[in-house]
């Protein structure tokens, strides 16, 4: 009565295995790449790796003005938020990829 029904779930469970260990690979591939995000038109750039990790930020000399600090540190928070949500975008996206297709319930993986 459920003998094919186990052969199938053996076979998806296959899938998520394989799925699981590309994932991981995928992961630490993604650890290394880097998003940059741009605000105030240019003047605070921030570069964060796929780790969450903020490896650059600069500031241009035009968005320092000791009568306006909370404008600066405004921008540092608004490119750093926006790197992070870069950076979940672009984990989503190529995890999507390998997900794609494989007709799994949400939350399989």
């Amino acid at each position: 009565m459920f003998g094919g029904m186990g052969g199938n779930m053996a076979g998806m469970m296959k899938k998520v295995q394989k799925v699981q260990a590309q994932m991981q690979k995928m992961q630490e591939e993604l650890k290394k790449r880097t998003v940059e995000v741009s605000v105030g038109g240019g003047v605070v750039k921030a570069v964060m790796n796929g780790e969450k990790i903020v490896e650059s930020l600069s500031i241009d000399k035009a968005a320092v003005d000791p009568e306006d600090v909370e404008m600066l540190q405004d921008l540092i928070v608004s490119a750093i938020n926006e790197c992070g949500k870069k950076v979940d975008e672009m984990m989503q996206s190529e995890m999507a990829k390998l997900t794609s297709g494989l007709g799994l319930p949400p939350g399989m993986i």
